[in-house]
């Protein structure tokens, strides 16, 4: 079969060298459409459902929302695991499935089961998180105002930005942090309620019910037919105050008689502070799983340009993180590896062949082997990354060449008469092909093993070992066709085989060294055999770790702060800390930028004692201060250590992205704490923070906050609810009307924003102000709402956690200065001595489990 295959190259080469120009044309056109990225796609298939619940506390979203949920979405096909987050208004639910199972199936699989869910009306409809991965966070931009208006940045962002955005090609979603979002609210006042007998829950409903457009049908007159519509929406604030609520002897009581109509905003769940200046709007670009980064990223770049110039004169957005700039920084690394490991390969073989053609035949294995690996990278979906393209070595990818061409040298340099050139090339390769044949397969096979790993490890390091077998496999393709066409094409009969000067001195010098190690064979081989076993332990005494950590350009801080904190507050500390690291670090920190609470897409739900603060650095050859990025890490670590209340992690974008995706945490480590009672869990979870601290390599330990965030609660007392003719649900009305209650929407031309009818708060300077504000009861006496009920204020959960059904706590921790794997094996050690009640248990996520799978 060799033979035959070897005697039609070589008879038909011209052929051969014909269909190898379009075969390479192919991989040409690969290599144009094949994506890049800076890193693999690590993100397992996972659907996200997001209920938005405003004003609802974690315990009571817990109950009603997040365990239906939960109950509704477990026992799905591929089903791996489900874990939530319920935060103050808001639940998500992440499931989690198999390798293989196809991510629309699963998304409709979910979309399927939600629909049996049954919810408050009071909350959201279940949504789906985006169609994207732990990678597809690729474009970050900030809208700010010269007048420092954020309500008017945040509705810039949402009708004119974002629309325009979203219709990018490959665009999954855009997403809004920060900003007031626009709202028309009706500020009633109890006692002017009390003046026309009105309870607020009546005019909740009469207003509910006289909003909204109908549809009338149509008339037919003279063969031409005409639609009916009836108009009862609202346009503006003079419409709404004039509303009929009611009707007192024959005279109607309008919206404008209970109370102000004015232009506010909702309650907010998030923000975003920018460069030490205060308050901004953050827009998020997410890419469709599968689709280019770096082409989606030029896109959303391109778009936003077009954009600020159709913006109000006032509104600026710029782009402050683009993954188009990580890319290209991975791909010029990795070109100039590529292009340096060639040149030095082809200069290499030049030296030792000692015949540019022969060179250049050998040469030539190099391109084509590439080409015909990206054309397999293309069909097998594999995008091009530091992983997939570092790992290629072109010494494997000449080596058959090599032999091949050396042997036809030598052989058609000999005197081989009675034989033609092209017998003569023939027979030289065939005289190798075998061993080299079996060479080549050893290689290949070396890789297999890798390919069968599964999981996280599975997509971080397949690419890799695929890459390396398309190329080798390029390279066995070609020394049976290309290889012994281009020798039969190029080398001549009665070539010169000469060997360079250097060669002959370095062989003079190696002949008798291995002259020696013959003669004394046993003793080589023991030293060998020594050297082997010193090997083995030294190997066992080598740190481990599962990749090196990728310097993505952008480091990220997530601060940690005590559960209850206000978001105005939050927002002043940010501020501060921006403002510090700007004037500390001028040349190493080039934008700063803080996002806190959630987000308008829950994405990434976080309470308002969370924040993410971004920073992206300029160029290294302008740092001053420090001259790596861990060294800079060190001294904002240092910069910010005397800051109270807060604890804070380091870590970078993508990083974090999919170190939360994955393992539900941000960080190397999370040692993750389940049982049922949430003040056991915290106190647990600082005795486990309190162990780690302790062991060497330990950094950036934290405990996740679950409780701490005071509440009021409020309970209604029936008996005397009785006793003034009341209902509880006119009572709830009251309570709910603190933070909102939507009524209806406003319609200005194509921009819709709520309505809602809320309870004037400028009077409530503390919780037990809440007891004051006055009901009208249907017989229209005024009463106090802590008449009618019983109120306590009391600490409660900032967030619930929860992984298959069950509550968890997680301490956190990043290594630092020590390899992963021994870290690990002395945390296990040390965690198996903590005592823990018999519903309790402890688990281990993050990074570690990678490697230890792998």
């Amino acid at each position: 079969m060799l033979r035959q295959l070897v005697e039609f190259t070589i008879k038909y080469r011209k052929l051969v060298l014909v269909l190898t120009l379009f075969l390479a044309l192919f991989g040409v056109l690969a290599l144009f459409n094949l994506p890049f990225d800076a890193f693999p796609d690590t993100t397992p298939v996972l659907v996200q459902v997001n209920v938005a619940a405003p004003g609802w506390a974690p315990e009571d979203l817990e109950r009603l929302v997040t365990y239906p949920l939960e109950q509704v979405l477990t026992g799905l096909s591929g089903l791996t695991e489900v874990r939530s987050v319920t935060k103050y208004g808001l639940s998500q639910i992440t499931i989690i499935f198999e390798d293989g199972v196809d991510l629309y199936l699963a998304r409709q699989q979910v979309s399927e089961r939600l629909i049996s869910a049954e919810l408050p009306e009071s909350v959201g409809s279940p949504q789906l998180g985006p169609v994207s991965t732990g990678l597809g966070e690729i474009f970050h931009y900030v809208v700010t105002s010269e007048s420092d208006d954020i309500a008017a940045s945040r509705t810039a962002q949402d009708w004119i930005i974002k629309p325009q955005m979203l219709a990018v090609p490959g665009v999954a979603e855009v997403n809004s942090w920060g900003g007031f979002e626009k709202q028309y609210l009706i500020l009633f006042e109890p006692d002017r309620l009390s003046q026309y007998n009105l309870t607020l829950h009546e005019v909740v409903e009469r207003i509910d019910d006289e909003l909204g457009n109908v549809p009338g049908g149509q008339i037919i007159r003279s063969g031409e037919m005409t639609i009916i519509r009836g108009i009862g929406t609202v346009e503006n604030i003079e419409q709404i105050k004039n509303i009929v609520i009611a009707s007192i002897e024959s005279i109607p009581i309008t919206v404008s008689q209970i109370g102000d109509v004015v232009i506010g905003h909702e309650i907010r769940r998030g923000a975003t502070t920018y460069n030490g200046k205060g308050e901004a709007v953050l827009g998020l670009g997410f890419m469709i799983t599968g689709e280019n980064p770096a082409e989606i990223t030029g896109k959303l770049s391109e778009r936003l340009s077009e954009i600020q110039a159709a913006l109000p004169d006032d509104i600026t957005v710029e782009p402050v993180y683009e993954r188009t700039d990580l890319v290209a920084k991975v791909l010029k690394t990795v070109e100039h590896n590529l292009l340096f490991g060639a040149l030095l390969v082809i200069a290499i073989l030049f030296i030792f062949l000692g015949s540019f053609r022969a060179g250049l035949i050998v040469a030539s294995a190099i391109p084509l082997s590439m080409l015909f690996a990206f054309d397999m990278m293309e069909r097998f979906a594999i995008a091009g990354s530091l992983m997939s393209l570092g790992a290629i070595d072109f010494g494997l990818a000449v080596d058959n060449a090599v032999i091949q061409v050396e042997n036809a040298v030598r052989r058609l340099s000999g005197s081989n008469t009675g034989k033609s050139k092209l017998e003569i090339i023939r027979d030289a390769i065939l005289e190798v092909r075998k061993p080299t044949l079996f060479g080549e397969l050893i290689i290949i096979i070396v890789y297999l093993p890798i390919l069968t790993l599964e999981g996280v490890e599975g997509k971080l390091f397949r690419p890799m070992a695929l890459t390396v077998v398309f190329v080798l496999t390029g390279s066995l393709l070609m020394s049976f066709t290309v290889i012994p066409a281009l020798i039969a094409t190029f080398l001549k009969k009665g070539i010169k085989d000469s060997e360079p000067k250097f060669l002959i001195w370095l062989k003079n010098i190696y002949k008798p060294i291995v002259t020696k190690a013959v003669q004394h064979a046993k003793f080589v081989v023991s030293i060998a055999a020594v050297l082997v076993i010193c090997g083995i332990i030294l190997f066992s005494r080598i740190g481990s770790e599962f990749v090196p950590r990728l310097n993505e350009g952008t480091i990220v801080v997530n601060f940690v702060r005590l559960a209850g904190i206000s978001l105005e507050d939050a927002v002043k500390y940010n501020t501060k800390i921006e403002q510090n690291l700007l004037e500390q670090f001028p040349n190493e920190i080039s934008h700063i930028w803080t996002r806190l609470g959630t987000a308008e897409l829950s994405t990434d739900p976080m309470g308002i004692e969370l924040s993410d603060m971004f920073m992206s650095l300029h160029p290294r050859e302008n740092w001053t201060k420090v001259s790596s990025q861990e060294e800079l890490v060190a001294a904002i670590d240092a910069e910010l250590a005397d800051l109270p209340g807060q604890n804070r992690i380091f870590t970078q974008p993508i990083e974090m992205r999919v170190n939360e995706m994955i393992a539900g945490i941000r960080s190397d480590i999370g040692i993750k704490i389940f049982g049922d009672d949430l003040t056991y869990l915290e106190e647990k979870a600082e005795e486990v923070a309190a162990l780690v601290e302790t062991i060497n390599g330990a950094a950036d330990v934290s405990v996740e906050q679950l409780t701490g965030q005071p509440q009021l609660e409020i309970s209604v007392d029936r008996e005397r609810l009785a006793r003034f003719g009341l209902t509880s649900r006119e009572v709830l009305t009251v309570i709910e009307s603190i933070g909102g209650i939507k009524v209806g929407d406003v319609y200005e031309n194509q921009r819709s924003f709520d309505l809602a009818i809320r309870i004037d708060t400028t009077q409530l300077d503390a919780p037990e102000d809440v007891g004051e504000i006055l009901l009208s009861s249907s017989s229209g006496s005024m009463i106090s709402l802590d008449r009618l009920t019983t109120s306590s204020l009391t600490p409660g959960p900032a967030t619930i956690t929860r992984e298959w059904s069950k509550r968890r706590i997680v301490v956190q921790c990043n290594v630092r200065d020590r390899d992963l794997g021994s870290f690990v094996s002395e945390l296990k050690e040390r965690l198996s001595g903590v005592p823990l009640s018999e519903d309790s248990f402890i688990r281990r996520g993050g990074e570690f489990e990678n490697l230890e799978r792998a």
